[in-house]
């Protein structure tokens, strides 16, 4: 059955665009491919991270895990596309997508959640847990927001898990938040969504990532306005890994072994999410 694609836009600061067969077998990484491409898209430099497992590896635990890197390296040249308003719960709509933020020498967020969500899809594929990608390369446009949100509902995901960085130039701003949509509006955005959300918390910050001294509180942030958690009917959490605009955190998340870092954490803590 053909799934479509749905994305989580959430960073603090996004700039959009200036206006115009069989089932694959459980314990393997699925890239979607049902994802249109742009007839010219931009350069972007190749990601350093592992590729993806190959789908011949076996399952291990019959679990499903949807990871959505935040935005697209495509989205900017499709301005189109990406302004255009798609359904955001809550009665509301937004633009399908935007071009994320940036670190102040250039790094892009959608490198940065590729490269992490790659990390960390390889992780949980060596544990026999079948992963699920809601955009297939980073030189694409979208998905929207409502399309990368139908990838885990309809895959019954045990646990769906978006990808960004923040760009917030308030000064001293620093640290990672997570996100879950709240009040919930189903079951599965209540208590499974904000366990989810806690264990994410609970294994960065053991990684010894801070927490946001700018967004939400103690790590956690409840959210009504992002329409990848809003669109959720499975366990569904966004984190903020950082912010692009810190010097020290622009730093890591540019740096091969600070992605690394950020992929282990955020793989254990779905791990444990999975087996509590």
């Amino acid at each position: 059955m053909a799934i479509g694609l749905v994305l989580f836009t959430a960073c603090g600061v996004e700039t959009p665009a200036p206006p115009p067969g069989n089932p694959p077998a459980p314990g393997t990484t699925t890239v979607l491919t049902t994802l249109p491409q742009p007839s010219s898209a931009p350069s972007v430099p190749p990601s350093s991270a592992p590729k993806p497992p190959p789908t011949t590896q076996p399952s291990k635990t019959g679990k499903i895990v949807v990871l959505d890197p935040g935005h697209n390296g495509g989205n900017s040249g499709r301005p189109g596309e990406i302004n255009k308003q798609v359904p955001a719960g809550r009665g509301k709509t937004k633009p399908c997508n935007t071009t994320g933020t940036a670190t102040n020498s250039g790094y892009s967020e959608h490198a940065f959640t590729w490269d992490v969500s790659q990390r960390v899809s390889e992780a949980l594929s060596a544990k026999g847990i079948r992963v699920i990608l809601t955009r297939r390369n980073d030189t694409g446009v979208g998905p929207c927001v409502d399309e990368r949100a139908a990838i885990g509902n309809e895959a019954q995901a045990d646990a769906v898990v978006s990808i960004h960085a923040d760009g917030s130039n308030s000064a001293g701003a620093h640290g990672f938040h997570v996100a879950y949509s709240a009040p919930p509006l189903n079951a599965q955005q209540g208590e499974p969504s904000t366990r989810l959300a806690t264990a994410l918390r609970d294994g960065i910050r053991a990684g010894g990532f801070p927490t946001s001294t700018y967004l939400g509180s103690n790590g956690l942030a409840p959210r009504d306005d992002l329409g990848g958690l809003n669109l959720s009917t499975r366990p569904a959490a966004l984190i903020e890994c950082g912010n692009m605009r810190n010097a020290d955190e622009a730093s890591a998340m540019a740096s091969e072994e600070g992605r690394q870092s950020y992929a282990a954490v955020i793989a254990k803590a779905i791990e444990d999410y999975l087996a509590g």
